[in-house]
């Protein structure tokens, strides 16, 4: 038989309710039962709590004592007996759980009547007497409640647990539709942010594509590639460069003049730079050289022999071949029509409308990522909830064939 998480519930209390409904009702009856028993072992120790206060008001001297302790105890019974609370709705959980606090609190209530009573004696015997009788019945109605509990609730423990399970299955299907409405709207959001970053990209590559960024972004690749062969054309003179430098910071004869010394910083720093902004000729980058010359043959600046080759061989192509020269006429245009194109109005107002769309595609690629994340949570959500739906319906389906012996399927 088929049967929809909103069928079944019926179906299964016509199958099981002459088995449930005595239980549940005998349950019923017997939480009755014990709750009277229980009100009246609250009277009984609120009138021992007013029977001994108003002997210990009397100030008896032969009482007074006694009248105490009892008082003490008695303010003990009142407040264990409020705080046991008899349950609203019967199911096997709740009763067990009852069960277990009132023997809890009768069984410190009978150690504490062991004790103490004896000790009141001979005085109260009346009051003492009537709690007892009224205790000594509430046990043997407890210990009723513990037998039916073991012997006959515990049969239709699986049974509320299916019913319960039954509706449990209810709220996951429920919150598996809510789950799909969240990813189909979480989906669409992803699709339009995607829209967003796909015509934000194209606007930026439109822009790109005028005259003006175009001829700039053309350039930076130049300057890059020329950057790379003036740095590749002096890295022999890098270490020697160095030397030189910390010759003339320490006083030790470099020959260097102030000039010469800030053009060698930047030869370090950035050789496409230093030599792109020298005049023709570049004869700043000439005189550090000869300079360098000089300290070598004199023995001021020391270098191993292959990097003092190697730096002699770059100098003399600078020198007497004017090996960079044809770079340096290069560089110098690059740079010049670079800061031309940088400066002029057309590429200034596309800049900055490129760089108002790069911070739009920042935003929308963050949100993105934020959907996605949400994305993913919904789907792992979504995952777990269909297993446990799963888990669900085929314990639902098992104990359903234990007490009806009849196959079910949940849809």
């Amino acid at each position: 038989m088929r049967f929809s998480s909103k069928d079944v519930r019926s179906w299964l209390e016509r199958e099981t309710g002459p088995l449930l409904v005595p239980i549940r009702s005998k349950a019923q009856k017997l939480l009755e039962e014990m709750g009277k028993a229980l009100e009246s072992l609250l009277d009984h120790s609120k009138m021992l709590l007013d029977n001994s206060q108003k002997e210990i008001e009397k100030r008896n001297a032969k009482t007074y004592q006694r009248a105490r302790a009892l008082n003490k105890l008695a303010r003990l019974f009142v407040d264990r007996m409020r705080h046991i609370e008899v349950p609203d709705k019967v199911n096997y959980d709740d009763f067990q759980r009852f069960v277990q606090v009132t023997q809890k609190a009768f069984l410190v209530t009978d150690i504490d009547v062991r004790n103490w009573f004896p000790r009141v004696s001979p005085f109260f015997i009346l009051d003492r007497r009537r709690f007892q009788v009224v205790f000594e019945k509430a046990k043997l109605l407890l210990k009723e409640l513990d037998n039916f509990l073991t012997k006959e609730y515990v049969k239709a423990k699986t049974l509320e647990k299916t019913f319960l399970l039954i509706d449990r299955l209810q709220n996951l299907e429920q919150q598996l539709l809510g789950i799909g409405d969240q990813k189909a709207r979480v989906e669409g959001e992803k699709a339009y942010a995607e829209s967003e970053i796909a015509e934000t990209q194209r606007k930026m590559a439109d822009l790109r594509g005028k005259g003006g960024l175009d001829q700039l972004s053309r350039t930076d690749t130049e300057v890059r590639s020329l950057s790379n062969e003036v740095r590749q054309n002096l890295q022999h003179l890098q270490k020697p460069f160095i030397k030189l430098q910390s010759l003339a910071l320490h006083g030790e004869g470099s020959g260097l003049t102030p000039e010469e010394l800030s053009r060698l910083n930047k030869y370090i720093e950035d050789p496409f730079q230093a030599l792109a902004t020298e005049e023709a000729g570049h004869p700043l980058l000439r005189q550090i050289l000869e300079k360098m010359s000089r300290a070598v043959s004199e023995g001021k600046l020391k270098l191993k022999p292959e990097k003092t080759r190697k730096a002699e061989q770059v100098i003399e192509n600078i020198l007497a071949k004017s090996s960079l020269a044809g770079l340096h006429d290069k560089s110098t245009k690059a740079i010049a029509f670079h800061r031309q194109l940088s400066t002029s109005a057309e590429v200034t107002e596309t800049g900055k409308s490129v760089m108002k769309l790069e911070e739009q595609l920042e935003g929308l690629e963050r949100k993105k990522k934020t959907i996605e994340g949400e994305q993913i949570g919904l789907g792992r959500a979504h995952k777990e909830t269909v297993e446990r739906i799963r888990t669900h319906k085929s314990e639902i389906e098992k104990n359903a064939f234990d007490f009806t012996n009849k196959r079910i399927q949940l849809e």
